[in-house]
């Protein structure tokens, strides 16, 4: 490549971008889901499309699809909420393990008795569509207020389940007999311990080494846990475990460890997610050849419906027997399984090994997604209203800044009061902050003062709070207590005045 064709790649790549970030605005006010504009962009400058672009590179495809799934897990790990994914792990674990076999099973018989698949052909497009989409599912249900405890399941089933699914695709990709199911069990539990344990070791291990570590530029911050994150990956993929389970379970703990500009942090982590999911989507827009998915439209509609209508149902509600969760939230989440990239991403395994059939594997696979995207996506925030699942506006929980101060031993935090924070009408004073915690600056309508404790705070405030470092916690949980109950919250309470026992008044 010379330096010309550098610029036009770089030309190329830039305004693929700016489409890609205008059409998510068009997605948020239409409802549609902004992968398949992506895919779209791709088929369009692809050998089919205006750009007459011919890209026919599955194993390239593969291997930025893996990057970018990387990147995309890292940062829905980093964003994901530990006291809201904490109570619903179980049920999360449950899907994605028991789910995941049912729902392989149920698609696989449906696409070979009634699309005429061999059990091949069939078990690779139940392994392969049996994942939900980490990247759908955070870009969806971050924009639809469902109740936390719901939030919660999906985005850790969609973190959890690319694991177990992957060691199914890759061997039902390999040549010869297919191995008993036992054997596969056994594979896909000893992959998942190994992943699951360098993963809760990497971000233990990094969340120590930050907090301890006062580096000398904000910026590294984020450089750093994404560094982190992606290290728990390739650890725990050479180990010959789930790298997948590593980087998100790694990404969470780093997450909810109240590390130096976080906020800063997450922001970073996003913008890589978007240039993943923008890189990915279009790509395989490319690698699809349009004129030879009309054969195929057929049976991917039928396995699909049979994917939607009989083996995610079915799924959610083996995996969720042992758990008492009500038929409206069963309905929800048997509806909520979204596909996007990451199924088309694992279609490109069998292509690479070369598996008979692979082509019609990926044409199906496609039709299947970019249609069924089209229909649960949407339709996602309606069914929440009509089952009378969506929450209210609530107060959000605060984002706070934090930069160490490493000579003082302190840290310097930074916090916004939010328009449906309670914090507004408090007075300084009354937020009790702990010993060793002071806020000292605040800026208000672009002017900066010294606050008194008589001084009342109002919304769009900005607030300098110093806090030495054995304190740093406390002060921050205190503020979040403010923002979410007011100042009458419990020392330690996060939504509502607590009486003398710690019981929530209601």
């Amino acid at each position: 490549m010379t330096v010309d064709h550098l610029n036009e790649l770089l030309l190329i790549c830039s305004l693929v971008l700016l489409i890609a970030v205008a059409a998510v605005r068009l997605s948020s006010r239409s409802g549609l889901p902004s992968l398949l504009i992506y895919l779209g962009i791709g088929i369009a400058i692809g050998q089919d499309g205006l750009g007459g672009v011919v890209f026919d590179n599955a194993e390239l495809t593969q291997l930025l699809g893996y990057t970018a799934l990387v990147v995309i897990l890292a940062e829905g790990g980093l964003g994901t909420k530990w006291k809201e994914i904490k109570p619903a792990l179980p049920r999360a674990v449950s899907l994605s393990t028991v789910g995941v076999a049912v729902s392989v099973g149920v698609t696989a018989a449906g696409a070979h008795y009634f699309a005429g698949l061999d059990w091949r052909q069939a078990l690779l497009i139940g392994a392969v569509v049996s994942s939900t989409d980490a990247a759908a599912v955070f870009s969806v249900l971050r924009s639809v207020p469902l109740p936390a405890r719901l939030t919660g399941v999906l985005e850790a089933e969609s973190g959890f389940n690319d694991a177990p699914v992957v060691i199914l695709v890759v061997a039902f990709s390999t040549a010869g007999p297919v191995e008993h199911w036992y054997v596969l069990l056994g594979e896909i539990a000893l992959e998942l311990a190994i992943g699951a344990a360098i993963g809760l070791a990497f971000g233990w291990l990094g969340a120590y080494g930050l907090r301890h570590v006062a580096l000398p530029a904000s910026g590294l911050y984020p450089i750093a846990v994404m560094a982190i994150a992606v290290s728990a990956y390739a650890a725990g993929a050479l180990a010959h475990g789930s790298g997948f389970l590593a980087v998100y379970l790694a990404a969470m703990i780093l997450g909810n460890a109240k590390l130096p500009h976080s906020p800063a942090t997450r922001g970073f982590a996003e913008g890589l997610g978007w240039i993943g999911q923008i890189g990915m989507f279009v790509l395989l827009g490319l690698l699809v050849t349009p004129h030879n998915l009309l054969d195929d439209i057929l049976p991917a509609l039928l396995i699909g419906m049979i994917l939607t209508l009989v083996a995610r149902p079915m799924s959610v509600f083996v995996a969720l027997l042992p758990f008492r969760v009500p038929w409206r939230e069963k309905s929800l989440l048997s509806w909520a399984g979204l596909r996007g990239a990451v199924p088309i991403v694992l279609a490109t395994i069998p292509m690479v090994g070369d598996v008979p059939g692979s082509e019609r594997v990926f044409n199906i696979v496609f039709v299947l997604v970019v249609v069924y995207t089209l229909v649960q996506g949407p339709t996602l925030p309606w069914l929440a209203r009509r089952l009378r699942l969506g929450d209210g506006e609530e107060a959000a929980d605060l984002g706070i800044e934090s930069a160490p101060l490493e000579r003082l031993r302190g840290h310097l935090l930074s916090t916004s009061i939010g328009p449906a924070s309670r914090m507004h009408g408090v007075e300084v004073g009354e937020l009790r902050m702990p010993a060793g915690a002071a806020v000292t600056l605040i800026v208000r309508d672009g002017s900066s003062f010294v606050p008194s404790p008589s001084t009342v705070l109002r919304r769009g405030d900005e607030l300098l709070v110093v806090a030495t470092d054995p304190v740093r916690d406390a002060a921050e949980r205190r503020l979040q207590a403010v923002s979410q109950g007011g100042k009458l919250a419990g020392w330690l309470g996060t939504g509502g005045p607590v009486g003398r026992r710690g019981h929530r008044h209601h």
